[in-house]
């Protein structure tokens, strides 16, 4: 998969470079609006930072939008909703804020494009939820969960926090990355909620899913008897 990576920072355009690229992804690098609207080379996401140095990104986003139907996932430094919404409207796919973790902008990279990618026939016509294991699957688009073909009823955020460490099995998510991604950017609150949630997904899906804590970091999802794998449900 080929990555654009518009952003002016060096030292954050390095970090995910270098990320990206260990887990298979190809990344071209430019520094500004001008030289991402330029490039010609191929393309199956932009991540764009909105601070560039010569133009606002969210006049990129609206431009490279216009264009075509490449996915855009904006990366910044901006917290302030009304960007988020602007950015959104104008056809991002997604919003990432600064600080973040390489494994976050994968899991969203990976989440968009399950999104927009076209499903094959079959999985079409099943209607092509994600299987994890021999076990469990995962209907993103009608956020409904199955495990042996037995729907498990789960709260609005059981569910958000299940979809997100699906994601990428065996990735380790911090608490701050969680929070943000499940429940908001501008969280204040005590995340004393989180463990209460990750308990309820331990105890549903005993058997079918670990969960394990890692001390001041976060959490670790690994499927249990199998690896992650794209499908439909039985």
């Amino acid at each position: 998969m080929h990555v654009l990576l518009v952003e002016d920072d060096e030292p954050v355009a390095e970090s995910l470079r270098r990320g990206l690229k260990r887990y298979g992804f190809e990344v071209d690098w430019v520094t500004t609006g001008a030289a991402a609207l330029a490039h010609t080379g191929p393309c199956d996401v932009v991540l764009l930072d909105l601070g560039l140095p010569d133009t606002d990104g969210l006049d990129v986003c609206k431009a490279l939008r216009e264009r075509g139907d490449v996915p855009i996932i904006v990366i910044s430094a901006r917290s302030d909703e009304t960007d988020r919404v602007v950015g959104l409207e104008l056809g991002a796919d997604d919003y990432v804020s600064k600080p973040f973790g390489v494994r976050e902008v994968i899991a969203r990279i990976r989440a968009v494009m399950r999104r927009v990618q076209p499903r094959t026939a079959e999985e079409s016509a099943a209607g092509g939820p994600d299987r994890y294991g021999t076990r469990l699957t995962i209907d993103r688009k009608a956020a409904r969960v199955h495990v042996n073909g037995e729907e498990v009823a789960l709260a609005p955020k059981e569910y958000d926090l299940l979809a997100f460490l699906t994601e990428e099995p065996g990735a380790l998510m911090s608490r701050e990355q969680i929070m943000e991604a499940v429940w908001d950017a501008n969280w204040f609150g005590p995340t004393k909620t989180l463990d209460v949630h990750v308990a309820a997904l331990r105890r549903k899906f005993a058997g079918v899913i670990t969960i394990e804590a890692v001390r001041g970091v976060g959490f670790r999802l690994e499927i249990v008897g199998g690896t992650q794998e794209s499908g439909t449900a039985s």
